[in-house]
């Protein structure tokens, strides 16, 4: 039987961006969040909850990013020129909140308030600058044989700007359901109130993306229009209002892991939703997993390689948040 290492690393790559967008969103989400809270210890309570975890979370990211360089050096060289700018902004603004980190909780007076706006504004930028990737993504790139051939400011559309702005949305969803299970009193009962906000802008992005996104290419509204395929991919609409459904009764009982595990539902479905539309195409709107693979022989030696360290990697992740359990208080945390 032969193995097909492209599907194989398609899956692998699939599954490192999912995990960097639920891990390290949420704490993006955090940062999104930080300014909308008044009280100073509150901030020092929500940016202790995801101190522990944060730079851990970005693992991902990096398996994700050099994955996709190992695996499929074609969608790489060219995704990568379309979206210099977009990514240049997002890991700058990631430098920016990771050294806010650190400064804040040494800075006192004017200029802790400084790196509090490092730690919101990169935050927002970082999101805002993951959601033109993928609306970009989406909208697919221009390419003539095997290089791109467009402008360094493809990516502007209405469109993209629309992904940033959901993405930003979304992050905040996390970051509120994150906080109600983690915080409680008075800071626990404004993330109550401010998910239910979150999750129904949450919802409006998501019923815009998915209505404008098969008017961009005829082959994404046939696979989600034509018969048979709309009584295979008529569920996931359809789990996805339950879910909404779900996480609403859960905020309005006051449940505090629930509603973290709807959003996290929300935004699985989301990425089905995106993987339907798209698939099996790494660069679209034409080219495929199989026609940007490298050879056999670099897919699988390095292949041992991350089936080596992943699990590591989930261990450690696990250990983390296991001995981080709990709600986070004022007088203990990250100092």
């Amino acid at each position: 039987m032969t193995i097909d290492l492209p599907l194989i690393w398609a899956g692998i790559i699939a599954f490192a961006v999912f995990m960097y967008v639920l891990m390290d969103g949420f704490d993006l989400g955090v940062g999104i969040l930080f300014p909308f809270v008044r009280d100073e210890a509150d901030r020092d309570i929500m940016m202790n909850s995801v101190a522990p975890v944060w730079d851990g979370n970005e693992t991902w990211l990096v398996l994700g990013g050099g994955g996709l360089m190992v695996a499929f050096p074609l969608a790489y060289a060219t995704i990568l020129p379309a979206l210099y700018l977009p990514v240049l902004l997002m890991l700058i603004a990631l430098i920016f909140r990771g050294v806010a980190f650190e400064f804040r909780f040494k800075a006192e007076g004017r200029q802790r308030q400084y790196w509090s706006w490092s730690f919101h504004l990169g935050s927002v930028f970082a999101a805002f600058a993951q959601g033109i990737i993928l609306g970009a993504f989406i909208q697919g790139f221009a390419v003539e044989g095997r290089d791109f051939v467009g402008g360094p400011l493809d990516w502007v559309s209405p469109f993209a700007i629309l992904t940033g702005f959901g993405l930003i949305a979304g992050y905040a969803l996390l970051g509120t359901t994150w906080l109600v299970m983690k915080t409680e009193g008075g800071l626990q009962a404004w993330s109550f109130r401010n998910a239910k906000r979150a999750l129904v802008t949450v919802l409006g992005f998501i019923a815009i993306v998915s209505v404008w996104t098969p008017f961009m290419d005829p082959d994404i509204a046939a696979r989600w229009f034509s018969w048979p395929n709309i009584a295979f991919v008529s569920p996931v609409p359809v789990i996805t209002g339950l879910v909404a459904l779900g996480a609403f009764v859960a905020l309005r009982r006051r449940y505090e892991g629930y509603p973290f595990i709807g959003a996290i539902a929300l935004f699985g479905l989301s990425y089905a939703g995106i993987a339907i539309s798209l698939w099996p195409n790494v660069v679209p709107p034409d080219i495929t997993i199989w026609e940007a693979a490298s050879a056999p022989k670099t897919q699988a030696f390095m292949l041992y390689g991350v089936l080596a360290v992943t699990p590591f990697v989930l261990a450690y992740t696990a250990f983390s948040y296991w001995v981080f359990r709990g709600k986070v208080r004022s007088d203990v945390g990250y100092h």
